[in-house]
């Protein structure tokens, strides 16, 4: 199924090649395997962590029209004096069902 062959003929003696080439697969096996869960974990490393540029946006406080909008779920609130006064408690919730969504998503894949 993972269409790697292996191939020994350092012996003289056939079932010790085989057993050689088995190693070297269940080796190469593991190997690809375990490259493919260090990527996937730094896949999600990279989507869980900003890209650190200076340009990059997570929220806008927009004071003329009373607007917050957060550009990471492109979610916008128009009552900025009550989230300034500590009322954030709707832009949280929206962050919780975006994480969830998200992680709903992974688990689908």
């Amino acid at each position: 199924p993972s269409g790697l062959v292996v191939q020994c003929q350092e012996e003289r003696s056939q079932i010790k090649n085989k057993e050689r080439a088995f190693e070297e697969l269940r080796s190469r096996l593991y190997n690809l395997e375990h490259q493919k869960y260090l990527d996937e974990i730094a896949s999600k490393r990279k989507t869980m962590v900003s890209t650190g540029d200076r340009s990059a946006k997570i929220r806008t406080y927009n004071y003329p029209q009373g607007r917050v909008t957060d550009h990471r779920i492109n979610w916008s609130m128009y009552n900025l004096p009550a989230f300034m006064d500590g009322d954030i408690k709707e832009c949280i919730d929206q962050l919780q069902i975006a994480e969830n969504a998200e992680r709903l998503k992974e688990a689908g894949d």
